[in-house]
């Protein structure tokens, strides 16, 4: 069955950096777009950043544009996301998760993504 495994969470400061990695297995990976999205304690879970199949397209939220970096490795089946300058209101679960596209697309709306993993807690300290 598909796996979406989140690794690289923590506790931070406010202006510090964390690595966020997923790891994939049971799909075809290189025929995802990967996603991460993130929930804050009552809040809807919302977009962070999207790549496209062969990574020639990427997308961010505006909260995030400038600080995070997605990136992903096909021969590894793994998709990262690498966070700087860090705030507080970055707190949250973070979730990967894998959505069926056309080559050279990103998805942005939840709904389309088919897999998702367990999460992992950033916390941000201010």
């Amino acid at each position: 069955q598909v796996q979406l495994v989140e690794s690289g969470g923590g506790l931070v400061q406010t202006g510090g950096s964390l690595r966020l990695s997923c790891a994939a297995s049971g799909l075809t990976f290189s025929s995802y777009v990967m996603g991460w999205f993130r929930q804050a304690p009552g809040k809807e879970r919302e977009f962070v950043a999207a790549i496209s199949r062969g990574a020639s397209r990427t997308d961010y939220a505006d909260s995030v544009k400038g600080r995070f970096t997605i990136s992903r490795a096909n021969a590894k089946n793994t998709v990262s996301l690498q966070m700087n300058n860090l705030k507080p209101e970055d707190t949250a679960v973070y979730y990967c998760a894998g959505a069926i596209a056309p080559p050279r697309t990103t998805v942005v709306r939840r709904v389309e993504y088919a897999y998702w993993g367990q999460g992992t807690q950033v916390t941000v300290s201010s």
